[in-house]
Order: C-alpha cells, then structure tokens, then sequence
C-alpha cells in the first residue's frame, strides 16, 4: 500500500534515509510527498513522510499569493500561532510550520480514520454509547482550550477527525480567538447551524458578546445530529470549488463558514448532497437570515428521538439551554451529569476506552478524486515545486518574468518575514537538554500574543498591507 502511495505523488528516492542537520530549520525537501487528500478554497492536504524519522504526518500548504488576495494570512497566522502553545490527545497537534516562496506549510498529526462528516455522509450510524465516548473526549479537549482562554468557534463534525483506533482529535484553528478574563468575544465566526444564539444575538443589536459557551453548544448540536445520522437529497448550486472536508483546517463544510469581521463566502459545487432538515436540532442553513435564525431559537422546540436514553436526552438538552449562563459549560458541568456518573474520566484522557466506531483501515477515509485533482488539474502541483522553483530561479536570473505589482510584492515580503517558523521536535530536544518537561508552555506562548483576540487586532500584515492586497 505504500509502496503505491510513494509512486503516486513522490518521485524516485533512495532506500537510506537522509541525514539532515538537526540544527537546520525543516523545510520542504525533509517530506516525501505520498498523495494528496484533501483540498479547500485555497488550501490543500497530503500525506508525507519525513525523510529521516520515516514518520507520517500530514502537511497542509496554503499558496501565498491566494490568501493575500483573499485577505486569509491573518487567519493563517492566528493559527499557527494559536497551535504552536496546544499539545493534547484530542486535538490535531501541528509539528512543523515552514514557507518558500509559493507556499505556507503546516505539518500536523496524520489521522486517517477521515472526519465526523465524511462518515455521516457514508450513512455511518453512530449509537449513544459511541457519541457518549465522543462527548467525554471532546469534552476534556475544550477544557483544555478554555484553561488557555481559547474559543474554537468552529466546532462541526468536519473539523472532527478519526484517529486510526477511533478517537476524536479537534482540528481547524483559523477562526478560533483568545479572551482573557471576563472578556467577550463579538465578531461573527463559525458555521451558522452550529453557531449558538449568543453569537448572533452579539452581531444583530450588539449584545454583551459570547465567551466560552459556545463551544459547548456547538458540541451539542454535533451530538444530536451524530445521534440522527444523514438523509440525502440532491441540489443544483452555483459552480464553485467543490465543498470537502478531511483531514485539513482548511477545509470546508457543506454550510458555508463564516471568518471573523468578513462577509460570508460560500464553497459550493455545481451539485451537492444537503442534509435531511430534522437531522439537526434547527433548520439552519448558511443562507437561513439571521433575524430568521433569532426568531427560530424563540418559537421552535427541539425534538429529540424517543429511541434515545433519558440521560443522554437530558445531557444534550442542557447543552442546548440558549441562555449560556445556564448552560453546561465546563468540564466539571459535564462530569457531573448523571448520564455520565459511570465514565472513568482518567482512562478516557489514556484512550483506554475502545469506541463503539473504528474507521476501516483497508481504505483511505475521504474522497478518492483528490488525487487526481492534484495530478491533473492544479497548475502548480506540489510534487513537481521543487523543478518549478528552480526554474523560476533561472528565469529571475535572466530577468525574464513579468513582475508582480508593487503592492502584491510587498505583501508577499511582508508575510515572508512575519511568517512563524515552528518545530516541535527541535523544541521537544532542547527541553530535554535543559531538563525541562517535554510538554509545551501554552500559557507563555499564548500570553505574547494577545493581538489575536476576537480576531479584530489580528491582521499581522501590519502597515505593509493596510489597503487589502490584491493582484
């Protein structure tokens, strides 16, 4: 199997592993690339290899040029700089962050079990015990989170992924924001059918703002429809990039995803399988208005399945109470819920529960067309950059490339020197040579950045790039 793999996508490379200076930042020759597998508006996915540990991750590449135009780098700096201070079994864990002169790289956790939507989507049915685990996994990684004054924003079965065994791991940062305190939150973010009623309320007539709560709801309303499972029918929307989710943050949801202080902007392909309307506790879609979705928290009443057991039923209720002062928001809520009084919270956090739903291992969890997309399709396919670059190298040399316009230029040097440059491992050596505990410090790398918060300070293209890039 990955033998094939390594032919798909990775030229030829010798049997012995290469000797890298460990002092030398990583870069793009340390991977070989083995298939791509997954894609969004201007980011894509595949699985590598790093060629001295041969260990597998899988490296996210966001094109430079792109995300300038798309005014996406400060959601790709708040990222990486959020991810850099986690480390924590449940989440998507980023190892490396590295640039060239095409691309901002990422390199996290391989998790091939595929994400919560993709198996929704291939009519899994996933029964109470196994969302129960889900809920007490989830749970401890949003404590977490909240110990490091971090709200996700965006917490949906697409940026819920599988590990091999079939744990969940949180992954997609780029709209997540730092409060500290008795801050709030205010800016409009996440994917409207998860999104609590604090969050529009905020946006409509500028109410007191939201804070950690909304995760929580979110996560109720990913358990009710893990509990519902999928109904398909088929639509005919406007062409656009085809909306997939696996194993990336930057991927996108069949709901449009709305980023902080921005208008909405919608990933739909020319068809697209949408969800029955009771499979989710409200009938919310990226295009339902918000004065819509206000009145419907009001009037409507949530129906929950008479097979469910009364404990989870009671669970998700007070997961869903709209008043987020009344709302199971924290680890101990949880733990004190007497649905799960039975759940040995230590052997959770160990992944010494087996859940009820492991992934095939016989296949590759997302959508086989990928690949070839990247093969055949993209213009710049990653595993011929290292030629390209090269020959743009010689063309530069011979002055005879167009130049880009000053203001692009000028942004494409300003990200280059912001760019955050991380690695995990280097990081893990120099802690174990002073003695230090081999766990990441969040709170000292969280506590520099407090730009970030609520993503209305974060635009770190600072004063080269005020005016909006574009080319």
């Amino acid at each position: 199997m990955r033998s094939r793999q390594r032919n798909n996508m990775g030229g030829g490379h010798s049997h012995r592993a290469p000797v890298f200076d460990e002092n030398e930042d990583v870069n793009f020759d340390h991977f070989q690339i083995l298939r791509a597998i997954g894609k969004g508006s201007f980011g894509k996915v595949c699985i590598v290899q790093k060629r001295d540990t041969k260990k597998m991750y899988a490296m996210k590449y966001m094109n430079k040029q792109k995300c300038i135009e798309r005014d996406e780098v400060r959601n790709v700096f708040r990222e990486l700089q959020i991810m850099q201070g986690l480390e924590h079994p449940f989440l998507v864990n980023l190892w490396y962050s590295f640039q060239d002169e095409e691309d901002m790289f990422m390199v996290v956790d391989l998790l091939l079990g595929g994400d919560l939507r993709y198996h929704l989507q291939q009519n899994v049915h996933f029964n109470e015990g196994t969302v129960k685990l889900y809920i007490c996994e989830l749970a401890l990684s949003l404590d977490y989170l909240q110990r490091y004054h971090i709200i996700h924003r965006d917490i949906k079965p697409d940026n819920i992924l599988l590990d091999e065994h079939g744990h969940v791991h949180i992954t997609d940062f780029n709209v997540a924001t730092i409060v500290k305190g008795s801050e709030k939150a205010s800016s409009m973010a996440g994917t409207k059918p998860y999104m609590a009623p604090e969050v529009f309320q905020a946006f409509m007539d500028g109410g007191p703002g939201y804070s950690y709560p909304v995760d929580w709801w979110s996560l109720g309303i990913t358990a009710y429809e893990l509990l519902r499972g999928w109904v398909f029918y088929k639509i005919k929307t406007l062409p656009s990039e085809p909306a997939q989710a696996t194993q990336a943050s930057c991927l996108f949801s069949p709901d449009e995803q709305i980023l902080p202080t921005e208008p909405a902007r919608g990933w739909l392909g020319s068809s697209h399988h949408c969800m029955d309307k009771e499979k989710r506790p409200y009938e919310i879609h990226s295009a339902t208005p918000i004065d819509e979705i206000l009145n419907m928290f009001k009037i409507e009443r949530v129906h929950y399945s008479s097979a469910w057991c009364k404990g989870m039923i009671a669970l998700l209720k007070k997961l869903l109470i709209k008043d987020p002062e009344c709302r199971l928001s924290s680890l101990s809520d949880i733990q004190n819920s007497p649905y799960l009084a039975d759940v040995n919270w230590d052997a959770v956090l160990e992944k010494a529960v087996t859940p009820g739903f492991v992934p095939n291992k016989g296949r590759l969890n997302c959508d086989p067309t990928f690949e070839l997309e990247e093969m055949i399709l993209e213009s710049k396919p990653l595993h011929k950059k290292k030629k390209r670059l090269a020959k743009n190298k010689s063309k530069d040399g011979a002055k005879e490339t167009c130049p880009l316009n000053v203001h692009l230029q000028q942004c494409l040097e300003t990200v280059r020197k912001e760019f955050i440059i991380f690695n995990r491992e280097k990081l893990r050596r120099q802690q174990d040579q002073s003695g230090q505990t081999s766990s990441i410090d969040s709170r000292a790398s969280l506590q520099s950045h407090e730009k970030l918060q609520d993503g209305r300070n974060n635009n770190l293209l600072g004063q080269g790039c005020t005016r909006g890039c574009s080319s």
